[in-house]
C-alpha cells in the first residue's frame, strides 16, 4: 500500500528527519546571528544618545516599556503565526499553512494601527509619571511619539518573519534583521548629530533611525514573501479567503506570548517606580542593563526560534522521541550561552558599561546590579526553552502563567521588599528570587503535560 501525500510530506522535511543537535543548530544560528545584530543596534541606540547627556539617556530608559509593549505584541503575533504554520506542515496541511500567513499579515496592519493610535494619546503623560524633568519629558515623548506611529515597519516584518520560519527558512529572516539593524546603524550618528548635511535632532533622531532602519528591513521581506520563487509557502491574496478559525488558532498561542512579553513593560515600568526612589541614576542603569542583557538573551530568544518549528513541527507529526530531544539540546545550549553571560557579567562590569558614558554613580550602582542578576541568567535559559516547547504545541497560556509569577507575584514585590529592608544594593536579587519560582513552575507543568498529551499517543510516532 502507498504511502499517503501527507506521510511522505513529514518524511521528506527536515524538521521531521534531520539530526536533531545538527536540525537545532541550522534552525537556530541565522536566528541567533540576526538577534546579534539586533541586540548591537539597540545597543549603539543607546551609546549614541548617551553622549547627549544622562537626562536623553534617562528620558530613553523611561521610554523603553512602551518599547517592549511593541515589541510584546509583535513577538506574540509572530509565535502565534510560527506556531500555526509549524504545526500545519507537521500534519501535512501544506496550503493551510500559507493561508495562516496570508492571515497574520492582515493580523500585523490592524495591531500597528491600534498601537500607533494609542502612541498619539499617551506618549507625554507616560513619561510625565516619573519625572517633572521638562527635558526629559519632552525628550521621552517625541522619542516614544516616533516609534510608536510608526511601528507598521516592525509589525509587517515580524509576520514575514514568521512566515518563513515556520516553514524552516531561517537565512532570509536574517537577512532582512541584519538590513534593517546595520541602517539603523548608520543612520543614529547622523540623525542624533547631524552629520552629511542633517540638523542635530538628538533623541528624536534615534528615533527615526529606529523606524526608518524598520521600514528597509520591511520593503526586502515584503519582496522575499511575495516575490521570492523558491520559497516554500506560496501567498496569494487573489484566492484568500478568510477564516476565523485560523485567527482564533494565531490569537490562542500568539495572545499568552505577547502578554508573557508585555509583562516585561509592566515590570519595567513597576522597577523604574521601585528605583526612582533612590535617584534618576538608578533609574538609568536599569535601563542600560536591559540593552546590555540582550546581547546575552537575544541569541537564548534566537535559540527558541529555531527550536519553536521543529517543537511544532513534531508535535504535529505525534513525533515524541524528536520533541523531547530538541528540547534536551535546547536547553544545553541555552544553558552554555547563559553561563558565559554569567562569566562576563561578573568580570567584566565596568568595561561594558564604560561606552555609556557613565558618571561615578552610575558606574557604582552598575556593576552591583550587573553582577546580582546575571546570577539568574542559567536559571532564565532553562525556563525560555521550556516555554517555547509550550508555546509551540499551542499552550502558550502556560508560559503566560509562568511569566507573570516570575515577574508581578514575586520579583515586584520580591524587589520592593528588598529594597525597603536593604536598599538599592540588595533590590536586585529579586530577579534570582523570582526565576527559581518561575523554574519550579514550569517543570511541574512540564511533567504533567508529558503524560497527558504524550500518554494518549499510545507510543504512535511518525519516524524517518
Amino acid at each position: 500500500m502507498s504511502e499517503s501525500k501527507e506521510t511522505l510530506f513529514k518524511k521528506e522535511n527536515k524538521m521531521g528527519v534531520m539530526p536533531i543537535p545538527r536540525l537545532l543548530f541550522t534552525m537556530s544560528l541565522p536566528a541567533i546571528i540576526s538577534m546579534l545584530i539586533q541586540s548591537m543596534y539597540n545597543v549603539v541606540d543607546s551609546i549614541f544618545v548617551a553622549q547627549i547627556g544622562e537626562e536623553a539617556l534617562t528620558a530613553v530608559s523611561l521610554a523603553f516599556p512602551i518599547q517592549i509593549l511593541i515589541i510584546s505584541c509583535f513577538v506574540g503575533m509572530g509565535v502565534g503565526i510560527n506556531s500555526a504554520i509549524a504545526r500545519r506542515l507537521g500534519e501535512g496541511k501544506k496550503e493551510e499553512a500559507a493561508n495562516v500567513a496570508e492571515h497574520g499579515f492582515i493580523i500585523a496592519v490592524v495591531l500597528s494601527v491600534v498601537l500607533g493610535i494609542i502612541g498619539l494619546f499617551v506618549s507625554e503623560g507616560f513619561i510625565a509619571l516619573f519625572t517633572d524633568n521638562p527635558l526629559i519629558i519632552s525628550q521621552g515623548r517625541d522619542y516614544l511619539l516616533i516609534v510608536t506611529v510608526f511601528c507598521f515597519g516592525s509589525f509587517v516584518t515580524q509576520a514575514a518573519f514568521a512566515t518563513l520560519q515556520g516553514s524552516g527558512e531561517m537565512i532570509k529572516p536574517m537577512i532582512g534583521q541584519i538590513i534593517g539593524a546595520v541602517c539603523n546603524i548608520i543612520l543614529d550618528p547622523i540623525l542624533i548629530f547631524g552629520f552629511l548635511g542633517f540638523p542635530a535632532m538628538g533623541v528624536k533622531g534615534a528615533a527615526i533611525a529606529t523606524v526608518v532602519g524598520q521600514m528597509i528591513g520591511m520593503v526586502y521581506m515584503l519582496f522575499v514573501v511575495f516575490r521570492g520563487k523558491k520559497n516554500f509557502l506560496k501567498l496569494d491574496y487573489k484566492v484568500f479567503h478568510y477564516r476565523h478559525k485560523i485567527v482564533k488558532d494565531i490569537v490562542v498561542v500568539g495572545l499568552p506570548a505577547a502578554i508573557m512579553q508585555g509583562l516585561g513593560s509592566v515590570m519595567i515600568t513597576g522597577y523604574n517606580f521601585i528605583l526612582a526612589s533612590f535617584g534618576m541614576s538608578a533609574v538609568a542603569v536599569f535601563g542600560v542593563y536591559f540593552k546590555i542583557q540582550s546581547f546575552i538573551f537575544m541569541p537564548i530568544f534566537g535559540l527558541g526560534q529555531g527550536a519553536m518549528p521543529i517543537f511544532g513541527f513534531n508535535f504535529g507529526a505525534k513525533n515524541e522521541a524528536r520533541f523531547k530531544e530538541t528540547l534536551k539540546v535546547a536547553i544545553g545550549a541555552a544553558l552554555v550561552i547563559m553561563t558565559i553571560g554569567t562569566v562576563l557579567f561578573w568580570v567584566f562590569p565596568e568595561q561594558i558599561f564604560m561606552p555609556f558614558n557613565a558618571s561615578e554613580e552610575m558606574l557604582a550602582i552598575g556593576i552591583n546590579c550587573f553582577r546580582s542578576i546575571s546570577i539568574a541568567f542559567p536559571l532564565a535559559g532553562i525556563s525560555i526553552m521550556i516555554s517555547v516547547s509550550f508555546q509551540a504545541i499551542g499552550k502558550a497560556y502556560v508560559s503566560m502563567i509562568a511569566s507573570f509569577i516570575r515577574q508581578m507575584v514575586v520579583l515586584l514585590p520580591v524587589s520592593y521588599f528588598f529594597a525597603r529592608i536593604g536598599g538599592l544594593d540588595l533590590v536586585w536579587y529579586g530577579f534570582i528570587v523570582s526565576e527559581i519560582v518561575c523554574l519550579a513552575y514550569e517543570i511541574y507543568m512540564y511533567r504533567r503535560f508529558q503524560h497527558e498529551i504524550f500518554d494518549t499517543w499510545n507510543g504512535v510516532t511518525i519516524t524517518a
